[in-house]
């Protein structure tokens, strides 16, 4: 099993970071925007704009917690089957997230920092990781079930063997009507046991 992690295990650590620091536009997320690269640059650009550094979004990343019942479902689903958490964030974010959810297993990118602590670019590690890593998964015989709730997720659920959106944005719904929808936890533990039940 593989799934998204901000907006499904963890608030979104960019909008947190706009909502402490005043910054609207850096509540943009791939919710809203499907050009990953086309974010990034726009969020590297605001973040040198107002002087923002690493040290200043880590703060940030300490006050937030999973969101509520996360850690139970992720518990769940690892008592039941393995999961590999992919994501699009970096690993000097998320690393001191992953104690909060029993340190899942995490495929994610990295960031260039220098040593004033300015963020000075991003490495993905590959392009389009998440199905890649879906489809690696395949060819290793695996059973693939997947889910997300935002653009950059769309290409893992179609990969897997199974997927569906978790509370995804109604322009997701829209536009990939044959994807099913879980909105709650409770919706999604029901449709990963259907899921489990027919590998």
């Amino acid at each position: 099993m593989v799934a998204d992690l901000e907006g499904v295990f963890l608030p979104e650590i960019w909008v947190s970071v706009a909502e402490k620091t005043g910054i609207e536009d850096l509540k943009l997320t791939t919710r809203d925007i499907s050009d990953y690269d086309v974010l990034m640059t726009r969020r590297l650009s605001i973040v040198r704009e107002n002087n923002l550094k690493i040290q200043d979004i880590h703060n940030v990343i300490s006050t937030l917690e999973p969101l509520d019942g996360a850690l139970d479902i992720l518990t769940w689903i690892r008592e039941e089957s393995q999961i590999i958490i992919l994501s699009d964030t970096f690993e000097e974010f998320a690393k001191p997230l992953m104690a909060k959810l029993n340190f899942p297993t995490l495929f994610c990118h990295n960031l260039t920092i220098d040593g004033q602590g300015n963020i000075t670019g991003y490495n993905i590690r590959i392009e389009n990781q998440k199905a890649k890593a879906v489809n690696a998964l395949k060819g290793l015989n695996y059973h693939v079930i997947a889910f997300g709730d935002s653009y950059n997720d769309v290409g893992m659920i179609l990969a897997a063997d199974q997927g569906l959106f978790f509370n995804p944005p109604d322009s997701l719904i829209t536009e990939y009507p044959r994807i099913p929808v879980a909105k709650n936890y409770k919706e999604l533990k029901s449709m990963i046991t259907s899921a489990l039940m027919v590998r």
